[in-house]
């Protein structure tokens, strides 16, 4: 057991907006030094909310906090000729260098791919792009609304006609598309390494937003092709090409119970088990009988099934409902809400939350933890995001050699 991360060693430049500043996240909490470069003055996202204590501050960006976690942080201006130099040596000893500018415009800079790796034979750079280095998009404006939209999950997403005649489609969470992005060049960009480690060069990825989100519409694409069908907007439960059976049965509280549809997915044999526990509350109806061991009977009668069992759920509370299903081998679980997700017994048990310090304001607070537990090399966040320029000096003074003189004078020109 070591206390350093898997990544420990990894040098990486993180030159990201809010579309790639996830995968500089993910690699710098499993432990690569992950250096942020920002314009002087710090990164627009530092302006995105909210805030603490809904003060709005550069420095205080709970968006900004949680996408830049375990990052060291400088400045630079990347146009004038200095910052491009010290750009440049950066690079020269980095590991991978991650950038999400349009595509050419580092190249227009002298800071593309051909350049520093002319300089780094083994730096992995990769460009994250809404769209791509080539093809007839590529300069297209974006957003992560457009990336849903472009991708195919906004027309899966939504309301069906049972429920909302006509209703439009619907986008998943805010900032769904960067995810994508993101976790598509963390693996690109592992895959990367892993090919540097045995050939000793690195290589340029090029990431498109559009093309990671097109891969992940779940079956909308392969039935598509496969089948030619086009697949509909089914509340609350997955797209399909046709009918499916609501999933979220309300409960006695007011909550939902997310079941797997057709009275829950049971079979004859285990629908006895589930018909006597319902027999407890006077709400099996009939589903005791032995004509339903009978798999033709069985069949003919899902929907009479799943509509006694969503009775009996929903005169239930949330609570005993999903843990009763559960006890009974079927796969329901609650709808749940923040407050129910912070307060997790289970996410308590396994470390999920994380509490991190922020020196400056002399307090913690609580950040989402790691998505797998590694027992040789831990995942942690080591530090909070940085400030604007917080590393300035370490890193251009300590590990580049230049002197504080110069670095005040860089600083005075707006360099810095």
């Amino acid at each position: 057991m070591t206390d350093v991360g898997p990544l420990h060693g990894l040098r990486v430049l993180e030159l990201a907006d809010e579309k790639g500043q996830f995968c500089g996240k993910l690699m710098a909490d499993l432990g690569a030094d992950v250096l942020k470069v920002e314009p002087p003055g710090g990164h627009p996202t530092r302006s995105v909310g909210p805030f603490l204590n809904d003060v709005p501050h550069r420095e205080r960006s709970l968006y900004f906090w949680h996408y830049n976690t375990s990052k060291r942080g400088v400045t630079l201006d990347m146009e004038r000729p200095q910052g491009k130099a010290i750009l440049r040596r950066l690079a020269v000893g980095a590991d991978v260098l991650l950038e999400t500018f349009a595509p050419g415009r580092l190249g227009s800079l002298g800071l593309g791919y051909e350049t520093l790796s002319a300089l780094n034979p083994a730096l992995v750079y990769c460009s994250l792009t809404p769209f791509g280095q080539t093809g007839p998009w590529r300069d297209y404006r974006t957003s992560d609304l457009l990336q849903m939209a472009a991708g195919g999950q906004m027309a899966s997403c939504g309301y069906d006609e049972e429920d909302i005649p006509g209703a439009p489609p619907i986008a998943p969470g805010g900032g769904n598309a960067w995810h994508i992005g993101s976790h598509y060049a963390y693996i690109a960009i592992m895959a990367a390494l892993h090919v540097r480690a045995l050939t000793g060069e690195g290589q340029h990825v090029d990431a498109s937003i559009h093309e990671a989100c097109a891969l992940t519409t779940e079956s909308a694409v392969p039935t598509y092709i496969y089948l030619g069908q086009v697949v509909e907007r089914h509340t609350g439960r997955h797209a399909a090409p046709g009918p499916s059976v609501n999933t979220q049965i309300p409960t006695r509280d007011g909550a939902f119970v997310q079941t797997t549809g057709r009275g829950g997915n049971p079979n004859p044999n285990r629908l006895r088990g589930l018909a006597e526990w319902m027999d407890g509350y006077g709400l099996a109806g009939d589903l005791l009988e032995d004509k339903y061991l009978d798999w033709g009977v069985f069949r003919e009668s899902e929907a009479h099934i799943s509509e006694v069992v969503n009775r009996f759920i929903s005169n239930m509370p949330q609570e005993d409902a999903w843990r009763g299903g559960q006890d009974r081998g079927y796969p329901w679980g609650a709808v749940r809400t923040l407050d129910d997700i912070i307060g997790d017994p289970h996410l308590q048990d396994r470390d999920f939350f994380t509490r991190v310090e922020h020196p400056e304001l002399g307090r913690a607070f609580t950040y989402p933890g790691p998505a797998a537990i590694y027992n040789a090399t831990p995942w942690r966040i080591s530090r909070r995001a940085p400030l604007i320029g917080e590393h300035n000096e370490e890193v251009f003074c300590r590990e580049l050699g230049m002197s504080k003189e110069r670095l005040n004078v860089l600083a005075e020109a707006g360099v810095i």
